[in-house]
């Protein structure tokens, strides 16, 4: 049984970025995104403008400076490997959402690290919240994993800054 990290946030967070799960080398380093060949960390120094060589530590804070939250959809599950389609479905626990935005009300935008994590989030999360969580504003981004090497990660910052960017503005 794998079991992911707990969430990454301050109080006054407004966005949520979601994973599925974290991949073996982020257990075993427990940290997000922890596989060299993972764009995220790239990424985000892109877009807050901090250099990609800081400590893990740092690149945390600089996202909570940033009002940005980082969690993954799932609890725990069965999992060989790495990979998104390892995750046997029956065994999928998700994180408590609920008590996350109760705790968390300020989030207004939810992001998510690739497909398993917004499907799981729709299928098992989704039903279950409030209708006041329901004017979150969700966008789906292609995972920053290395298995999605069909677009290059300079691509995948493209993609994503437009909309981070475009979400700190509006908040």
């Amino acid at each position: 049984m794998k079991t992911s990290f707990s969430a990454i946030a301050t109080i006054d967070a407004k966005i949520l970025i979601l994973g599925s799960m974290p991949g073996e080398e982020s257990l075993k380093q427990q940290r997000y995104y922890a596989h060299p060949r993972n764009a995220f960390w790239y990424i985000m120094s892109h877009i807050l403008g901090f250099d990609n060589n800081i400590t893990y530590s740092e690149k945390i804070n600089r996202l909570k400076a940033s009002n940005i939250a980082l969690w993954d959809v799932l609890k725990r599950c069965h999992r060989s490997g790495s990979l998104d389609s390892s995750i046997q479905s029956h065994s999928i626990e998700t994180n408590n959402f609920k008590d996350f935005y109760h705790n968390h009300s300020s989030i207004q935008h939810v992001f998510f690290n690739g497909a398993k994590a917004e499907q799981e989030y729709k299928k098992r999360v989704l039903p279950t919240l409030q209708s006041a969580n329901l004017s979150i504003k969700y966008h789906k981004f292609t995972s920053t994993s290395p298995a999605m090497a069909a677009r290059t990660k300079e691509e995948k910052l493209t993609e994503w800054r437009d909309a981070i960017e475009e979400a700190m503005q509006s908040i």
